[in-house]
């Protein structure tokens, strides 16, 4: 009951205090000193009941105001992300097409390895196996290719034809398991150069103990017998060597290929005659 009263009483009291500001403000517009000083008054008495409800209505437009800047700023986090892949996509596509320059321009190269006229291609495809390496050219028999012409890139040899139609060839990529390429080192010494399966170095075969081989070293075409590669085409660089076990024949000696053979887009098919 004391508590009901109390409740009460403070209820009349705050009653009573707004209409005294009304009336204030009321005669305010009025003009006049005394009311002027009445409205003060009546202003310095409300103000505890004024601090009382922001303090309960304050944190909740706090509230209010930090959901609403909350959801803005969700939305330019979700437009900053959208810029930041669009200019990733930007650089990646500026990357990509300056690699094709590259190889484009590695191409003029070709004059340094043979003075045979060459076809350019593009790589439209390539042979999804893990058995198989080879890649498929824009160009066939209308324009001049034929089966057993090398291909190259500017850094060097990077298959043969193995398969053509009017406007489609299929190279066989020296990675390839069944790809044979003779070779010369440095030395003079000759070898073959087998293809090792995908993402793999070629493994160079008949090399004589005693050939000295160092590392770095460059291997080229070697040009003899009935090879279907013109000499002194690059094949690759020594990559390692091994020394020979007791009674082998052969020393065991690793090329990494001169060729990117897992980003190639350009290529040219060097018009050799075809063979017999």
């Amino acid at each position: 009951m004391a508590l009901s009263g109390r409740s009460g009483r403070s209820r009349s009291t705050l009653v009573l205090l707004v209409l005294v500001s009304v009336t204030v403000i009321t005669l305010d517009f009025r003009g006049g000193g005394v009311i002027a000083s009445l409205r003060r008054s009546a202003a310095d008495a409300l103000t505890p009941v004024q601090e009382a409800a922001d303090a309960v209505v304050g944190p909740v437009g706090d509230a209010v105001r930090g959901v609403t800047r909350s959801g803005a700023l969700e939305e330019e986090n979700d437009e900053l992300r959208a810029r930041i892949s669009e200019l990733e996509g930007e650089a990646l596509r500026g990357a990509d097409a300056e690699a094709e320059l590259d190889q484009v321009l590695e191409l003029r190269g070709l004059s340094s390895f043979t003075d045979l006229p060459t076809v350019s291609a593009r790589v439209i495809g390539t042979t999804p196996s893990n058995f198989e390496q080879t890649i498929q050219l824009d160009v066939g028999t209308g324009e001049g290719v034929a089966e057993d012409m090398p291909v190259l890139t500017g850094a060097g040899l990077a298959g043969r034809v193995v398969d053509v139609s009017r406007t489609r060839s299929i190279v066989r990529l020296v990675s390839d398991q069944t790809s044979a390429v003779g070779v010369r080192l440095p030395s003079g010494d000759l070898g073959v150069a087998e293809g090792g399966g995908p993402g793999r170095p070629l493994e160079l075969g008949l090399v004589d103990p005693a050939t000295v081989v160092a590392p770095g070293e460059l291997v080229v075409t070697s040009g003899i017998d009935d090879s279907v590669f013109p000499g002194g085409i690059p094949v690759g660089r020594v990559e390692r060597v091994a020394a020979p076990a007791q009674g082998v024949l052969e020393q065991e000696v690793v090329v990494a290929p001169v060729v990117d053979l897992d980003r190639l887009r350009f290529a040219e098919v060097l018009r050799t005659e075809p063979s017999s």
